[in-house]
């Protein structure tokens, strides 16, 4: 029997995980045999998509199989599995070695952004996305720094509570709009840091192309408009946004960030908060703000895009309302959003005209003063 036909049965688990499958591949496995009822991890899972293994249920139902470049063929035709669950949320998810891995990160998380005062009181969500249609989220009314794996629960991408003994966050439904809407995002990380809800508190959002390391990870930030927090219309303000940002300004809130993991939604948290409190420190200087050239600008971006992180500037469609660079001939630190990332309007010839006016006034000072 060729290694494509040879079948292993690993019906006796009630949850599959990574183990058991790469347990299964080192026998020689070409289908896997599993349990009607079992639950099998997404790690476990993308692991046999990505060497072609077929899951077999025990009623010798095949599972579709997977293509080469891992996508099912339930996926295609604009379906991507995100946007309508075909099975209610498996409360047994809840309680896998992969869940409980998550539950630990999501509480080292909580705490590194209360010791950083990125929330305050009870503020602040954090989620992680650990089946098709099961989210692992924080509990309302509970501090950061005070979580543990038991506050923590278990939703569908409804926001209905399927595990947990504390109620979920009232804020899930800004997570869920974004795993409903970008199939990459794992993780979503919601709060306050000082700076940077400075900036989404007056409207502002801050220039580009000033470091490297905000460049690469976050760039150009969206500003979505304000509705009141928890609400159905508030999860969607975001959507005009998520597919091109990993990184969104909540107006007179704060922020939210979405990355394949916990931690990597923390980072882009930090990210920006250190970036908004550097440029406010560098605007106390008196000397303008430096901005990196937009060839060695088109550097970054080409790094950006090898890390495969979303940015607004790789859509070519997108680049009438959207600048590779934020330089106003101003050097301001606060700039009003061009309509790709929030903004409403479009500059006008006035606008434009100003601008020349004051590129040129400065290049006359500085003509003049040598």
């Amino acid at each position: 029997m060729t290694q494509e036909n040879k079948t292993v049965d690993i019906s006796s688990r009630k949850v599959v995980t990574m183990r058991d499958v790469q347990d299964a591949v080192s026998a020689g496995a070409g289908r896997v045999l599993t349990a009607a009822n079992c639950v099998i991890t997404p790690s476990a899972r993308d692991f046999l998509q990505q060497r072609n293994i077929q899951i077999v249920t025990g009623t010798q139902t095949p599972a579709p199989p997977p293509s080469r470049n891992g996508v099912s063929p339930s996926s295609k035709n604009g379906s991507n599995g995100a946007h309508a669950p075909k099975s209610p949320a498996n409360p047994r998810l809840f309680s896998t070695p992969e869940a409980e891995a998550v539950k630990k990160e999501i509480c080292a998380v909580g705490k590194k952004l209360w010791m950083r005062q990125f929330v305050d009181g009870n503020g602040g969500n954090i989620s992680y996305r650990i089946g098709p249609n099961e989210v692992i989220c924080t509990p309302t009314l509970v501090s950061k720094f005070d979580l543990t794996p038991e506050d923590l629960c278990l939703v569908d991408l409804e926001g209905n509570q399927v595990a947990g003994t504390k109620p979920r966050t009232s804020e899930i439904f800004l997570h869920l709009e974004i795993y409903k809407a970008v199939p990459e995002a794992k993780a979503a990380v919601h709060c306050h840091p000082p700076h940077a809800t400075a900036y989404a508190i007056t409207g502002k959002v801050p220039p580009n192309l000033v470091i490297p390391e905000f460049e690469v990870f976050v760039g150009k930030v969206a500003i979505s408009p304000y509705e009141t927090p928890g609400t159905a219309e508030f999860a969607r303000t975001v959507l005009p946004f998520v597919k091109q940002h990993n990184t969104v300004l909540l107006s007179n809130h704060g922020i939210i960030c979405w990355a394949d993991t916990v931690t990597h939604a923390e980072w882009y948290a930090e990210v920006l908060e250190t970036y908004c409190a550097t440029l406010m420190l560098a605007s106390q200087l008196g000397a303008p703000i430096s901005f990196i050239s937009e060839s060695k600008g088109s550097d970054l971006l080409a790094i950006k895009k090898r890390l495969g992180l979303p940015d607004v500037r790789f859509d070519p469609s997108k680049m009438k309302e959207c600048q590779l660079s934020d330089m106003d001939g101003t050097h301001s630190i606060a700039l009003d959003p061009m309509p790709c990332d929030g903004g409403t309007h479009c500059p006008s010839e006035a606008d434009l005209e100003k601008l020349v006016k004051s590129v040129t006034d400065a290049v006359m000072q500085e003509i003049a003063g040598r």
